[in-house]
């Protein structure tokens, strides 16, 4: 299963079929699991974070709340996708598996090979990983508490392997055809 948060909420089973996660609050949950990166989230702060302001309380019982989102999870993405322990529930998908943290590492190893001063390879690094955004970081919560610092740090290394990528553009004697790009970040 692959998962996408940078842009709007994209599911795909292993044959790379769209899941469809109806309901905004379905994807919330999805979304935030998605950004613990495999750690366990307490039941509470998952309610807190799905229900973050007075107007949207969780139900009076938030713990059985949040079993029925993860019951309806479950049923629209496969019954492995989250597990319950004993200190939360956690998304039972790799890392490497959603795009905001494959993006990361593919950054750093684009990053590493700048550093060797190996630009054509970090050059190509840094576009392969930019493609994998297709919009605003976690779109479909942007305005949610619980994503803020995660929209903020993943939107600042975007443009950081973009100023990398212009670096090793550069090195390579690409300074003419970046001209409109940098004209527009500027």
């Amino acid at each position: 299963m692959r998962i996408g948060i940078l842009g709007p909420l994209d599911v795909r089973d292993a044959g790379g079929r769209s899941l469809p996660v109806g309901g905004a609050r379905l994807r919330s949950l999805l979304i935030r699991l998605a950004v613990a990166d495999g750690a366990a989230v307490p039941v509470d702060r998952l309610a807190a974070d799905l229900w973050p302001d007075e107007g949207s309380r969780p139900p009076a019982d938030a713990a059985n709340a949040v079993q029925a989102l993860v019951s309806r999870l479950r049923a629209a993405a496969g019954k492995d996708i989250v597990s319950l322990g004993p200190t939360g529930y956690r998304l039972n998908v790799p890392s490497g598996e959603i795009d905001a943290w494959a993006f990361e590492r593919a950054v750093a190893a684009a990053r590493a090979r700048l550093a060797d001063g190996e630009h054509a390879a970090a050059a190509e690094a840094f576009h392969a990983a930019l493609r994998m955004w297709r919009g605003p970081a976690l779109a479909d919560v942007a305005d949610a508490p619980f994503a803020a610092a995660t929209i903020t740090r993943l939107t600042e290394l975007r443009l950081a392997a973009a100023e990398d990528r212009i670096e090793a553009d550069l090195a390579l004697g690409k300074g003419a055809e970046l001209v409109p790009e940098v004209e527009e970040l500027a």
